[in-house]
């Protein structure tokens, strides 16, 4: 046996290195492009999994991509509408908002999620910075409307949903600045509209408008779900909007995957790159899935 055999190294610290050799490709493509991630459902209720989190978006801006991460909190508004005593309606998934749940609900996203996010970037040695689409005007809303079936009269009647809105116009002005400054910003999903008033908005909704806006190479949503999964249970890896079409007038695509289909869909055709469904119980789902050939979630692209 030689001397190099007697010192041949660890096969642990081959694995890294084959690791970061995979990776390679993908830092030289992906260098000074900005991603988008929509961070909710169970990782952010776990605190292994928000470190996780708050770890992967601090390496990716460490090696020069600029993510913007655009975040959810229906179930801590519902918490705390349940401990003031305020009752929640719901219609289309979309939560009637009067001015007092409006005025909470903007309290606990731009308010405590917010800063918490913030605060777990910080530990992991990054810098973030916290707004929503209030600040510097970053997403001006327009009211959303929606209508419920009248059984008895056979009819369809407008429900007036209170402050609920959807992005109208996103001025990426102050994501730019934050980004080429070296911060990381973190946008609850709050939005000022032209009549000055506040509307609570759809945080997938809002960050597929994001991301379109500022054309990102990616828009990662995160959920409780691995992907979109095909009649056997098995992820998809891969869809165009003709193939969303399809599997969604088959049943394939069904249920809450639809609206975040049809999300990842209009980001596309806004101009992003590629969308990416992906699961946030997954430590390091974002890492998997930028830095090695297989992915780990379902990505979908103009076709």
């Amino acid at each position: 046996m030689t001397q190099a055999a007697d010192h041949a190294p660890d096969p642990a610290l081959l694995a890294k290195a084959g690791t970061l050799t995979e990776a390679l490709p993908y830092l030289q493509r992906y260098a000074g492009k900005t991603f988008v991630v929509k961070y909710g459902g169970h990782a952010m209720g776990a605190p292994d999994l928000a470190k996780s989190f708050a770890d992967d978006v601090v390496l990716l801006k460490a090696v020069g991509i600029n993510p913007v991460v655009v975040h959810g909190g229906g179930p801590q508004i519902g918490s705390m509408l349940k401990r003031l005593g305020v009752e929640s309606r719901f219609v289309d998934g979309l939560r009637v908002t009067d001015a007092e749940t409006a005025h909470i609900a903007e309290m606990v996203l731009a308010g405590s999620i917010n800063k918490e996010i913030v605060g777990w970037i910080g530990q992991a040695g990054g810098k973030a910075v916290g707004l929503s689409g209030k600040d510097a005007r970053l997403v001006v809303a327009e009211k959303v409307g929606r209508a419920e079936p009248d059984r008895l009269q056979g009819i369809e009647r407008h429900v007036d949903l209170g402050f609920v809105g959807e992005p109208a116009h996103v001025d990426r002005t102050i994501l730019d600045t934050l980004s080429a400054s070296g911060f990381i910003p973190v946008v609850a999903p709050i939005g000022i509209g032209e009549d000055g008033h506040t509307y609570n908005i759809n945080a997938d909704t809002m960050a597929g408008a994001i991301a379109g806006a500022l054309g990102a190479a990616r828009f990662f949503l995160l959920t409780d779900v691995a992907g979109v999964l095909d009649g056997d249970k098995r992820l998809i890896p891969e869809l165009t909007p003709a193939t969303v079409a399809r599997l969604r007038e088959n049943g394939t695509i069904s249920g809450g995957m639809i609206p975040k289909v049809e999300t990842c869909v209009r980001a596309v055709e806004a101009g992003v790159d590629a969308a990416v469904i992906l699961d946030g119980r997954t430590r390091h789902a974002l890492l998997l899935e930028i830095f090695t050939r297989a992915g780990v979630g379902t990505l979908v692209r103009a076709g």
